[in-house]
């Protein structure tokens, strides 16, 4: 496995500790399995994308896919971690129609595939933003290690935010781990990256 996590050469904290979280692992257990591949990270899935398509991981075989998991309410990490996945894209220059990024919800109450559809217009023109049923996310975030909880803010039912872990995955053409970028990773940094994964032959 690419051990991304160390050619970073950053001090790779974990994404603050969500408050009230009732996680079975602690961050640096979380940290421990995303550095070292302790435990497979990543994995099939069966959700809708924003054109309200049944997509699954198999539709982007092929391609590297940065994958990132949030929610569109989220007023900070979330636009900005995918700024940045824009940005690495638009550095590619053609090599981007080689990487499919893909935004996964942890709020599919509220992130429908038409307010997904409104979203993801907002960044890049081939993101691709998943929803599905609660259940079925809850499935594929256990399978990338991601945490997430839904926190009351008042007290109407849509009064909440979304805590959870951020990280962009980076995965292989056929859907394998190869390794993360935290929070705050620069564009620049994931297209040192990135790039030479695309030179790699396909096999």
């Amino acid at each position: 496995m690419l051990r991304l996590a160390c050619w970073l050469g950053l001090g790779l904290a974990l994404a603050p500790a969500c408050t009230g979280a009732a996680a079975a692992r602690s961050a640096a257990e979380t940290m421990d399995i995303l550095m070292w591949n302790r435990e497979p990270v990543g994995g099939p899935f069966a959700l809708t994308d924003h054109t309200g398509k049944p997509r699954t991981d198999r539709d982007f075989r092929g391609a590297l896919m940065l994958v990132y998991f949030g929610f569109t309410y989220c007023p900070d990490v979330c636009p900005t971690d995918l700024m940045a996945m824009t940005q690495a894209l638009d550095l590619l220059g053609a090599d981007a129609d080689k990487v499919q990024p893909l935004f996964i919800t942890l709020d599919p109450e509220r992130d429908t595939a038409e307010h997904l559809a409104d979203y993801v217009t907002l960044f890049h023109p081939r993101l691709v933003g998943l929803t599905g049923r609660l259940d079925a996310i809850q499935e594929v975030a256990d399978a990338y290690k991601v945490y997430f909880a839904k926190v009351a803010t008042g007290k109407g039912t849509d009064d909440y935010t979304v805590d959870h872990t951020a990280y962009i995955y980076l995965m292989d053409r056929d859907g394998k781990y190869l390794g993360f970028f935290p929070p705050g990773t620069s564009a620049e940094r994931m297209v040192d990256i990135i790039r030479p994964r695309l030179a790699m032959p396909q096999r």
